[in-house]
C-alpha cells in the first residue's frame, strides 16, 4: 500500500481530502478544497508509535505533516477520528501497512507535549504544585499571543451572543453581564472570583456596579496582567487579582462567588471539598454562579490521560457531566435556582478565536514559535467540532445558600433574559 493511501485509511477515505506524501505517492480526490502532506519519514513514525489522533497530532505540531487548507473543515471531515478515535482494528490495519521500520526509531514527542512523569514528580493529581505546573504550561505562554487570540476583553471562555450577528467583544460583555445579573450584584457587595484569568468579571463586577471584587488566577502572567488593567481603570479601590491558588484564599464573608472556567481543572475526586469551600465562603443568602464545559451524559469518560487536549492543552482537565456537577453542588447545601447550556455560544466563541489567530498566524509564530501555535490551531478547530457535534457542553448552574430560614432571596419569576 502507498504511503500517501494508509493515511487516507487513516483519516478516512470518505473525508473528500487530498493526501500528499514525500515517496511521490497522492490519494484521495485531486480537487479536493484540503490537502495533507506527509512531509517526512517522521510522521509515519508518529503514527505507527501512536495511532490516530495522538500520533498525527504530533506529526503536525512537530510540522512533519501540514494541512493546505482549513483546519476546521478538515476535522469536521474526520469527525470519527478527531473526536471519537479510531477502531483498534484500524489502527492494527495501519501499523502492518506501515511496516516494523517506523517502530524501529523512537521519536520524541513534541517539546510541546506536557510529560506525564514531570507531572507525577509534582504530586498526585490535583496537588497544589502539580495543579500550579498544569496552569503554567497553558496560561503562560505570552499575555500577547493570547491577546491576539482573545482580542481586546482577554476573556479565555465561553461568551454569551446575543444575537447571531454579534461581535466578539459584545458577547464577551454579554457574558460577564449574565454573570452579574444571576449573582445579583449590588454596589458593596463582596465578589469573590476563582480562576480569575486576566480578571474580566473581576473589572466588569468593580466598574459596572461598583462590587468589591477579589480574583485569584494560579497563573503569574494572568495576574501581572489583570493588576495592570485594574490600575489603568483607576479601580484600585475596589477590585484585586491574586496569584494564589483559590484553596490559599483566607477571607470570608462574600456575597457572590462565580467560577468561570476553573471546574474543569478541579477533578472529580476533589468536587465535594471545592464546592464546600465557596459554599463556606458566602454569607447565608450568596450566590454562586459556576460555569464550565462539561460531558454530555455521565457514560464518558471524565479524563482522557492520552488524548491530545491532555497532553498539549490542558494537563490533568476532566470534565464531568452537568448532572454530576449538579448533584455535588446540591449535596453541598446550595439550592440550584437556574441551569442553562450555552453550547453553541462556545462554538461561536471559538469560531472567532481561530479567526484571530488565522489573522496573526505569523506574528503568533514569531511570539510563541511555529509548534505552539499549531497546538493552538489544532486544539481551538477540534473544540469548535465538539461542541457543534454536542460531544463537550457547556453549561452555568445558579447554586444559592439559603439564608437560615430556608428563604433563597431570589425573585418569584426572574427574567427570562437575565441581562
Amino acid at each position: 500500500m502507498l504511503l500517501a493511501e494508509i493515511f487516507e485509511k487513516v483519516m478516512g477515505p470518505e473525508a473528500d481530502v487530498r493526501f500528499v506524501a514525500y515517496d511521490g505517492s497522492k490519494a484521495g480526490p485531486a480537487g479536493a478544497d484540503i490537502s495533507v502532506e506527509v512531509k517526512t519519514p517522521a510522521a509515519v513514525a508518529y503514527l505507527a508509535q501512536a495511532p490516530g489522533e495522538l500520533g498525527l497530532a504530533r506529526a503536525y505540531v512537530s510540522g512533519h505533516l501540514d494541512v493546505d487548507g482549513d483546519m476546521y473543515t478538515l476535522l469536521s471531515r474526520m469527525w470519527s477520528l478527531t473526536v471519537n478515535d479510531i477502531p483498534v482494528g484500524q489502527k492494527l490495519a495501519a501499523i502492518r501497512a506501515l511496516g516494523i521500520r517506523p517502530l524501529l526509531t523512537r521519536m520524541p514527542p513534541p517539546p510541546q507535549e506536557v510529560r506525564r512523569s514531570v507531572l507525577a514528580r509534582m504530586g498526585s493529581r490535583h496537588a497544589k504544585q502539580r495543579d500550579a505546573e498544569a496552569i503554567h504550561h497553558h496560561y503562560d505562554v505570552s499575555n500577547k499571543f493570547y491577546s491576539w487570540v482573545l482580542g481586546p476583553s482577554m476573556a479565555y471562555t465561553c461568551a454569551v451572543f446575543p444575537e447571531q450577528e454579534s461581535t466578539l467583544e459584545e458577547a464577551q460583555l454579554t457574558k460577564f453581564e449574565l454573570v452579574a445579573r444571576k449573582l445579583a450584584l449590588k454596589p458593596g457587595m463582596r465578589l469573590l472570583d476563582v480562576g480569575c484569568g486576566w480578571g474580566g468579571m473581576v473589572i466588569h463586577a468593580a466598574r459596572e456596579y461598583g462590587v468589591k471584587a477579589l480574583g485569584v488566577t494560579l497563573s503569574r502572567q494572568q495576574a501581572e496582567w489583570a493588576q495592570k488593567a485594574i490600575a489603568e481603570a483607576g479601580l484600585g479601590e475596589l477590585a484585586e487579582v491574586r496569584h494564589m491558588d483559590y484553596r490559599d484564599v483566607p477571607e470570608t464573608g462574600f456575597d457572590a462567588v462565580s467560577s468561570i472556567g476553573l471546574t474543569e481543572h478541579i477533578g472529580k475526586d476533589q468536587l465535594p471539598f471545592y464546592f464546600r469551600f465557596l459554599y463556606d465562603k458566602l454569607v447565608p443568602g450568596g450566590r454562586l454562579l459556576n460555569h464550565c464545559i462539561t460531558r454530555p451524559t455521565g457514560t464518558e469518560k471524565t479524563l482522557n490521560a492520552g488524548g491530545f487536549i491532555n497532553r498539549y492543552v490542558f494537563p490533568d482537565g476532566e470534565l464531568e457531566s452537568v448532572g454530576y456537577l449538579a448533584r455535588q453542588i446540591e449535596d453541598t447545601g446550595f439550592e440550584i435556582r437556574h441551569e442553562e447550556n450555552l453550547r453553541e455560544h462556545y462554538a461561536q466563541t471559538l469560531r472567532f478565536w481561530c479567526a484571530n489567530l488565522d489573522e496573526h498566524w505569523d506574528e503568533a509564530v514569531r511570539e510563541v514559535g511555529e509548534g505552539t501555535a499549531r497546538v493552538w490551531r489544532l486544539y481551538m478547530a477540534a473544540c469548535v467540532v465538539g461542541f457543534e457535534r454536542n460531544k463537550i457542553q457547556l453549561h452555568q448552574v445558579l447554586g444559592v445558600k439559603l439564608n437560615d430560614d430556608g428563604s433563597a432571596g431570589v425573585p418569584l419569576r426572574p427574567s427570562l433574559d437575565w441581562p
